[in-house]
């Protein structure tokens, strides 16, 4: 038996072609920053040296030891808009909350590690992290099977996570399903009104393969709709229309390419 990988290998190629081509510019324009500016590293460094010979130093000052950061000279601080701020929106709330314990489903290893400070947490992961805190367990987990027994949960976060679940991405199974069924694990585990803060992209609906989904506001509701909506926020994708937005509308999230959408959910008492 014959397979014809022809279309793949064209692909590839097209690919190679085109990564050959940019990447020589890249160089080039990282290279020019650089060498721009080595004369006031160089500079820097001698004036500094000449500074420190004047007083009793504490360190020795060796050119063979420099460690030249070039590009840090910024007139503001750049960040990831998305992860400081939906973390922030959700540290917030559980200020507001106080669970006595919380279980994070895969979020940001920072967020986990900062809350464990004033709360229990305990932190599941498709590829387990090797945090060893005091306050915080961490342990493996799979979004499309969790180990928890039927609402047993009572606060949980699962924040930028859902968008990855069956694209292979983290070596985990390719489904087109598999935020589905993450979902419908995590409704599953959650106790009657517990409280959720799920955060997924937000937008133009469309899979952008294998990196993420980017979910309509509609689609996220829909999903939970046995669930009452506490708090919808919103990191838009233009910083001047502002950072955090809380209790942004429908419209605002439809409007984005790739926003963040912080939705808290309870679940109702049936």
């Amino acid at each position: 038996m014959k397979f014809n990988f022809g279309c793949r290998h064209n692909y590839l190629d097209r690919l190679k072609r085109i990564f050959n081509k940019i990447y020589p510019i890249v160089l080039l324009y990282q290279w020019t920053k650089n060498i721009i500016s080595l004369p006031k590293f160089k500079r820097d460094f001698n004036n500094f040296k000449y500074i420190a010979s004047q007083k009793n130093e504490r360190f020795s000052i060796k050119w063979s030891e420099r460690y030249p950061c070039l590009n840090d000279a910024t007139t503001s601080t750049g960040f990831d808009r998305h992860y400081v701020f939906h973390t922030a929106w959700a540290a917030r709330i559980l200020a507001q909350t106080k669970p006595a314990e919380h279980a994070d489903i895969s979020s940001s290893l920072y967020f986990v590690s900062m809350i464990s400070a004033f709360i229990k947490v305990n932190f599941y992961d498709y590829r387990p992290a090797d945090l060893q805190l005091s306050n915080l367990k961490s342990e493996h987990a799979d979004l499309t099977s969790l180990p928890f027994t039927n609402e047993s949960i009572n606060s949980l976060s699962c924040m930028h996570v859902i968008e990855h679940i069956g694209l292979g991405r983290y070596g985990d199974p390719v489904d087109p399903d598999g935020d589905i069924k993450a979902i419908t694990e995590i409704k599953r585990v959650l106790a009657q009104d517990a409280d959720l803060l799920f955060v997924v992209p937000i937008g133009k609906p469309r899979i952008m393969f294998n990196a993420h989904r980017i979910y309509a506001y509609e689609q996220i509701m829909d999903y939970f709709k046995d669930f009452d909506l506490k708090e919808f926020a919103l990191i838009p994708d233009n910083p001047e229309d502002g950072g955090l937005i809380l209790n942004a509308t429908k419209k605002m999230a439809d409007e984005q390419s790739y926003g963040c959408g912080c939705f808290w959910f309870s679940k109702i008492v049936k």
